[in-house]
């Protein structure tokens, strides 16, 4: 795994709960925060760090985000309760939803995902830096998966909290594209960028960091580049990708639904009916979730019983 300087500790998590970063110094602060399944664990792995540092003294300073999806934001309620000074740090566009509390704008709603409310001071402003336990992190405009996200880079350190615009494997669904904005081509911009920055480890969204010196920086790029013209190519591929995710995504939080509530869930969430729209229009709507579903039990990434909807993991 690529070194990282002492004062910066990865909290690798899972598919369900960001990665986490906890930048330490006299005033340290955290980056993503998980998915609030997993706000117990990460409260737990940021106070577990501090007081192994010795900084238990400390309280949490700062927390920021590279931007609001509930896998990225989901855990900031709870450690704003433990640690009620801290402050908090969001994308510039997003700090008004926020202050509003509102769930449409902030992508809740609309996928029909939970994230406990949290409060918000501060914008994260493309062009300019944020100081993040003992060091300063230049603040980067990152459209694509979500238009309103940003990247951190430490340019001493060369380390990249990339957020969900790069991991090493695979491309995360590119959200904007299903309101019908542009979120392809931003996308490519936002890996152009990367490649400027060439950072010298990148910590993503999800997975494990890796590293520009044994040429997996150039690996990732030239695989999400690829993923995401295939995706231009074939946009109704998108559509498809898109909906299975919001789909498994669903069911590692709950883990299993009785079946009345697993169709009421599908009903309730706008952007399955938008993907239906973009990928099948020709297709009735329930026959349509069927095609997506019916893959989805063959291969095992979800269970079916007489009663309930179980994941497969």
């Amino acid at each position: 795994m690529p070194a990282l300087p002492p004062d910066l500790i990865v909290c690798e998590r899972d598919w369900l709960s960001s990665n986490n970063l906890l930048c330490l110094g006299d005033a340290p602060a955290v980056i993503d925060t998980g998915h609030v399944k997993a706000a117990g664990d990460t409260l737990r792995l940021v106070r577990q760090h501090l007081q192994e540092q010795a900084l238990g003294q400390h309280p949490l300073a700062r927390i920021a985000h590279t931007h609001l999806h509930s896998d990225h934001c989901g855990g900031t309620g709870a450690l704003q309760k433990a640690w009620p000074g801290a402050e908090t740090w969001v994308p510039q566009p997003s700090l008004a939803d926020v202050h509003n509390w509102d769930e449409a704008a902030l992508s809740f709603g609309d996928t029909a995902q939970r994230c406990d409310r949290f409060g918000a001071q501060h914008a994260l402003v493309p062009g300019h830096t944020v100081r993040l336990g003992a060091r300063d992190w230049d603040i980067h405009a990152a459209p694509g998966h979500d238009n309103l996200a940003v990247l951190l880079f430490q340019p001493n350190t060369g380390v990249l909290m990339a957020g969900d615009a790069m991991w090493e494997h695979g491309v995360g669904v590119i959200f904007p594209h299903i309101d019908g904005v542009a979120g392809f081509e931003p996308f490519l911009h936002t890996l152009e960028l990367i490649e400027r920055l060439a950072p010298r480890v990148v910590v993503p969204g999800h997975g494990a960091l890796f590293t520009r010196d044994n040429g997996a920086l150039d690996a990732a790029l030239a695989r999400a580049r690829s993923r995401v013209q295939y995706f231009i190519d074939h946009p109704a591929q998108h559509a498809a990708y898109a909906a299975k995710v919001l789909i498994k995504y669903q069911m590692l939080d709950v883990e299993a639904m009785a079946l009345a509530d697993f169709h009421a869930w599908l009903e309730a969430a706008p952007a399955l009916r938008k993907l239906h729209q973009q990928h099948r229009p020709d297709l009735g709507w329930h026959d349509w979730l069927e095609s997506l579903l019916a893959p989805l039990f063959d291969k095992g990434v979800l269970r079916r019983t007489a009663t309930h909807v179980l994941d497969g993991a």
